[in-house]
């Protein structure tokens, strides 16, 4: 075997590991994030979907309970 047959498969190889790889880290499938945006994997719309229901519109609305509760009671132990 000569030294160049040696030298060409040895690139063609690096070549094909190279090709084989890019295709492979192209198709897994994760997030990326590109210029400080995260996009979405390729697979997205098979993704399930995260659902949180949507709260009280006022968000304090046991501190505002407790606050009542405790004014009608100092009110009831003032008379």
């Amino acid at each position: 075997m000569s030294r160049k047959s040696t030298s060409g498969r040895i690139t063609r190889a690096t070549a094909i590991a190279l090709f084989a790889g890019t295709c492979l880290i192209g198709a897994s499938g994760c997030q990326v994030g590109i210029n400080g945006q995260t996009l979405p994997s390729p697979y997205y719309l098979q993704d399930d979907v995260q659902y949180y229901p949507s709260g009280p519109e006022f968000k304090l609305s046991r501190e505002a309970a407790a606050l009542k509760a405790a004014r009608a009671q100092e009110k009831q132990n003032r008379n």
